[in-house]
C-alpha cells in the first residue's frame, strides 16, 4: 500500500510530525514501513505563469517567443513545446531554479534572443512518463484556468509529497485504504479522524428506481449490490488534486469519472465500477454465475471465456462485467457519456479470486475484494463517489439507491479481562490504560470493572477472538514497553548433533569438489511435481501434496524431487550467460501416501546436484573438459568414499533421464538414488544444454554411516602392478567384472582401476575389450613374483568361468 503524506493530512493532523518519525511509529505498532520515497527530486523556484503573448521565434521555425506573467513580473521565455499557446497557465522555472538532476536554469540566448527561464513539462519536473496524462505526454503541462498566477507549482502538482510504502500482512486488509491508514495513524498519535463528506444533494426530482432495477441470483456470492444513477455528466479531465493523489498511489489518471471511482477505491478501500447507462443495454442489473463457455470482451479488449465459477454482472442477457475483476468494453465510460450507472457492491472473496486467477487479471479492485472489504463502507463509498461526480463532472444524482441487501454488518463482540491480558503478555497494564487504548483505536466498549466487552468495528475483520484483542492492546501499549527477563540458572553451550555435523561435512565436501550450494523452493508446479522422482520414492506409491490455497500455479505442490527447481535455477543462470554451472542442494522432499492429505506429509532429507558446461578450462594449456557422466559418478563415488560407504551403480531407465546414461544407486540391494544425464526432451523443456544430475537419499546414508575413527599405516613394502585386458560380451557391465576381480584377488589386490574400453577391429563381433590395472600390496612384507602370478592366474580363471572372459592377445 502506497500512502501519500499530503493525502493523509486530509484525515489526520500530522503537519507537526516529520514523515520519517511517523514511519518509525507505524513500524513499531505492527505495520512495517518498507520505505519512504518522494514523488520527485527536490526542485525550487517553479511557479505558475500566465502566457500573455506567444509568437513564432523570428530565427527558428520550431521555437516560440512567449511573454509570461509570473505575478511579480513578466518574463520573456523561449519555448519549443508543440502545445504552447497564448492564455495558458503553465509551470515556469525562473532563473536560478534547480530542477531534478541538478539542472540549473539560467538566463540564456537562443538563436540570438534572450530567454529568462523555462516553461516545464511534467517529465522535466520529475514525474515518470507512465503517470503523465496522454494530452501532456509530448509537451508542457497546462494548469486549469482557475489556478492562481504566481502560486507554487511544485505544491500544486504535489511534487513535495512523500510516499510511505506499507508492507501489509494478509490480515490487515483495513490498511488497504487511506481511511484505514488514517484510523491507524490517529490511534498511534491519539488524534481525531476527519472523515470525508459523503452527502450529495439531489439536483433532480427523478428517482434511481425509474432507471434501473437490481436482481441477484446468488446472494451468497453477492449479498449487497447498490446501483446509483448520475445524470448530465460531462466527461473530461479530473481536478488537479485528484490526479495528483492517483499519481502518488501509482495510478495513471484517465478522466474524471474513472478517476473518481479509483480515488474512492483508494480512499475507502471499496472498489466501484462506472457503466455508461445508455450503452448498458437494459433497465435491469442481473448478477449471476456465468454460463459454461460464455464470452465477454473486457476493458482491455480481450475476449474471455467464462465458467460457472465466475460471477458476472449482466443487463439481463449479456455479461457486462466480471464481478470484482474487470468491466466489459461494451458498457465502458467514454468521452460522450452523459449518464453513469455507478456500482457499489460486496462480492464473495473466493469468487473474485477465482475470476482474477483464471483470467490473469490482478487489479487494485480484485485485491481488495479478495482480502475482504468493510461491509459498512460499501454503500457509503457509492455516496462519496456520487458527491464527487456532482462536484467535478457536473452530474445530477437521482434520488435513492436501487439495492439488493442481505449483507451482514454485525459488529463482533469480544470479552477481555485485564488480568488475563496481563497474564498473556507479562505486563501490568491497568484498566484505565486498556480503556484508553480502546478509545484510541475507535473501538466501542462496555466496562464492568476489569471486564471489557469490546465492540469491534466492521473495518477490522482481522479481529474475532480474545487473542486478537491481546495483540491490539500489546502493539498499542508498545512492544518496547513489554517487560523482559534473562534466563535463570546455569547455561550450557550448545553443540551439533551427529546428523547436523555430518550434513555440514557433506556440504564442505561438495563445495570442495567445486559445487555451489543453492536453496530452491520447496513448492513446485502440478506439471513438474512427478518429474525426476527417485525410484525408491516412486515405488513407495508417494502422492504429491497439493496446497489448498497456493499463491501461484508455479508453486502449488510440495516437491517429491529437488531436481525440477534445481534445473530451473540452472536454466535461469544459463539465460544470463553463466554457462559453466555446478549446483547442489541439501533439503527435504515431502512424501505422503494419501491422495487427500489429512495429516502432515513425511519429510525426507536428500542431496541433489546439477552440472552443465565445462568442468575444466585452462586456456593457456589449451585444455578443457566438459561435464559428463563419469565426472558426476566420480563426485558421487568420492562422496561415498568420504563417508566410508560402499555403493553399487546399476544401469537403469528412469522417467525423465537419458536411457543410456543413467545409473541407480544401491546399498546392499536397497535403492538410495540415481545419477545420470537428463533426457534431451527435458533439457529442451528447461532450455538447457547437456546437463547431468544426481539425487541421493541423504537421510538413509547418514543413518547407516558408522563413524569409527581408523587409519591406515603408510606401506613400508613395495607394491606390484599388473594389467589385464579381457575380451567379454559387449553387453557385459565392466563393474560386474571388476567386482569379480576384487573378490578373487583379495586380500592381496588392494585397488582395481578400469583404464580402457575398446570396441572395433581385431575383435569378434559383439565383443569388447576391457583393460584393468591391478595393485598388489601386503603392508607386512614384500610380495614374491610367484604369489602375484598365482593370484593373477586365479583371477583369469574366475573371470573366464563367471563371465566367459578371455585374455586379449
Amino acid at each position: 500500500m502506497f500512502v501519500s503524506w499530503n493525502w493523509l493530512r486530509n484525515y489526520v493532523d500530522i503537519d507537526d510530525i516529520p514523515v520519517e518519525e511517523l514511519a518509525e511509529k507505524i513500524t513499531k505498532t505492527g505495520i512495517e514501513v518498507e520505505g519512504i520515497e518522494y514523488i520527485a527530486e527536490k526542485s525550487s523556484n517553479v511557479v505558475v505563469g500566465y502566457v500573455k503573448e506567444c509568437q513564432k521565434h523570428p530565427n527558428a521555425d520550431k521555437l516560440n517567443l512567449c511573454q509570461v506573467d509570473i505575478g511579480e513580473e513578466t518574463l520573456q521565455i523561449i519555448c519549443g513545446a508543440p502545445n504552447i499557446a497564448k492564455e495558458q497557465k503553465v509551470a515556469v522555472a525562473k532563473p536560478g531554479a534547480v530542477l531534478p538532476g541538478n539542472f540549473k536554469i539560467k538566463k540564456a540566448k537562443l538563436r540570438g534572443i534572450e530567454s529568462n527561464g523555462m516553461i516545464c513539462s511534467l517529465q522535466e519536473l520529475g514525474i515518470e512518463d507512465k503517470f503523465v496524462p496522454k494530452e501532456f505526454a509530448q509537451g508542457i503541462f497546462v494548469f486549469p484556468d482557475d489556478t492562481e498566477v504566481g502560486a507554487d507549482a511544485l505544491e500544486l502538482l504535489n511534487l513535495n509529497d512523500a510516499i510511505i510504502e506499507l508492507g501489509l500482512t494478509p490480515n490487515r486488509s483495513d490498511a488497504l485504504s487511506m481511511l484505514g491508514v488514517a484510523y491507524e495513524v490517529a490511534a498511534i498519535l491519539d488524534r481525531p479522524v476527519h472523515l470525508p463528506e459523503e452527502h450529495a444533494e439531489t439536483m433532480t426530482t427523478e428517482s434511481a428506481s425509474d432507471y434501473i432495477n437490481v436482481k441477484v441470483d446468488d446472494p451468497d456470492l453477492n449479498p449487497y449490490y447498490g446501483a446509483f444513477i448520475i445524470k448530465d455528466v460531462t466527461v473530461g479531465p479530473s481536478p488537479l488534486w485528484i490526479r495528483n493523489y492517483l499519481i502518488a498511489a501509482g495510478i495513471r489518471p484517465i478522466n474524471n469519472v474513472v478517476d473518481i471511482t479509483n480515488y474512492v477505491l483508494l480512499e475507502y478501500g471499496q472498489p466501484l465500477h462506472a457503466f455508461d447507462y445508455d450503452r448498458f443495454g437494459s433497465k435491469e442489473v442481473v448478477v449471476r454465475r456465468a454460463s459454461e463457455g460464455e464470452k465477454i470482451t473486457t476493458l482491455d479488449d480481450q475476449e474471455r471465456s467464462l465458467k460457472p465459477d465466475h460471477l458476472v454482472i449482466t443487463n439481463g442477457l449479456d455479461a457486462v462485467a466480471i464481478a470484482g475483476v474487470m468491466g466489459g468494453a461494451n458498457s465502458e465510460v467514454h468521452a460522450g457519456t452523459t449518464t453513469v450507472l455507478l456500482e457499489a457492491a460486496y462480492f464473495d472473496p473466493a469468487t473474485v479470486r477465482a475470476g482474477s486467477k483464471d483470467h490473469g487479471l490482478r487489479s487494485e479492485s480484485s485485491v481488495r475484494f479478495e482480502k475482504g472489504v468493510d461491509p459498512e463502507r460499501v454503500k457509503r463509498a457509492g455516496k462519496r463517489a456520487s458527491r464527487l461526480l456532482c462536484q467535478y463532472a457536473g452530474g445530477s444524482v437521482c434520488e435513492g439507491v436501487v439495492e439488493f441487501d442481505q449483507l451482514d454488518r454485525t459488529e463482533k463482540e469480544i470479552v477481555i479481562e485485564t488480568e488475563k491480558v496481563n497474564a498473556r503478555i507479562g505486563t501490568s497494564i491497568t484498566d484505565t490504560e486498556i480503556a484508553d487504548i480502546l478509545r484510541k483505536l475507535n473501538f466501542g466498549y462496555q466496562q464492568d470493572e476489569s471486564t471489557f466487552t469490546v465492540i469491534v468495528p466492521t473495518r477490522r475483520q482481522d479481529i474475532s477472538i480474545f487473542e486478537d484483542m491481546v495483540e491490539e492492546i500489546a502493539r498499542m501499549y508498545g512492544y518496547d514497553n513489554l517487560p523482559y527477563t534473562l534466563p535463570q540458572g546455569t547455561s550450557q553451550a550448545g553443540g551439533l548433533t551427529e546428523i547436523q555435523r555430518l550434513k555440514r561435512e557433506v556440504k564442505h565436501f561438495l563445495e570442495g569438489a567445486g559445487l555451489m550450494e543453492t536453496i530452491t523452493h520447496s513448492l513446485t508446479s502440478k506439471e513438474r511435481v512427478h518429474l525426476l522422482v527417485s525410484p525408491e520414492i516412486k515405488d513407495a506409491a508417494a502422492s504429491p501434496v497439493e496446497l489448498a490455497m497456493p499463491m501461484s500455479e508455479d508453486h502449488s505442490h510440495l516437491r517429491l524431487s529437488m531436481l525440477p527447481e534445481l534445473l530451473s535455477s540452472v536454466s535461469y543462470n544459463l539465460a544470463r550467460r553463466q554457462s559453466n554451472l555446478g549446483y547442489y542442494e541439501i533439503g527435504t522432499v515431502f512424501v505422503s501416501k494419501e491422495k487427500k492429505v489429512s495429516r502432515q506429509p513425511k519429510e525426507k532429507l536428500r542431496v541433489a546436484g546439477a552440472l552443465t558446461g565445462q568442468w575444466v578450462q585452462q586456456p593457456w594449456q589449451q585444455e578443457k573438459k566438459d561435464v559428463d557422466f563419469f565426472l558426476v559418478k566420480g563426485i558421487v563415488e568420492a562422496l561415498f568414499d568420504f563417508l566410508n560407504l560402499s555403493v553399487e551403480f546399476r544401469q537403469s531407465e528412469i522417467d525423465g533421464m537419458h536411457p543410456g546414461r543413467t545409473a541407480a544407486l544401491f546399498d546392499n540391494g536397497k535403492p538410495l538414488g540415481f545419477i545420470g544425464q537428463i533426457h534431451p526432451n527435458v533439457q529442451k523443456d528447461f532450455d538447457l544444454k547437456e546437463t547431468y544430475v544426481f539425487d541421493i537419499d541423504l537421510e538413509y546414508v547418514l543413518t547407516i554411516h558408522k563413524n569409527e575413527p581408523s587409519f591406515n599405516k603408510i606401506p613400508r613394502y613395495p607394491s606390484v602392478t599388473r594389467d589385464i585386458a579381457l575380451v567379454v560380451d559387449e553387453n557385459l557391465h565392466a563393474g560386474d567384472v571388476k567386482q569379480t576381480i576384487e573378490a578373487t584377488g583379495a586380500p592381496l589386490v588392494k585397488e582395481v582401476q578400469i583404464f580402457d574400453v575398446y570396441v572395433g577391429e581385431n575383435l569378434p563381433e559383439g565383443k569388447k575389450s576391457i583393460a584393468f590395472n591391478l595393485l598388489y600390496l601386503d603392508p607386512e612384507r614384500t610380495l614374491k613374483d610367484e604369489e602375484v602370478e598365482a593370484s593373477y592366474q586365479k583371477i583369469v580363471e574366475a573371470v573366464s568361468e563367471k563371465h566367459q572372459a578371455k585374455l586379449r592377445g
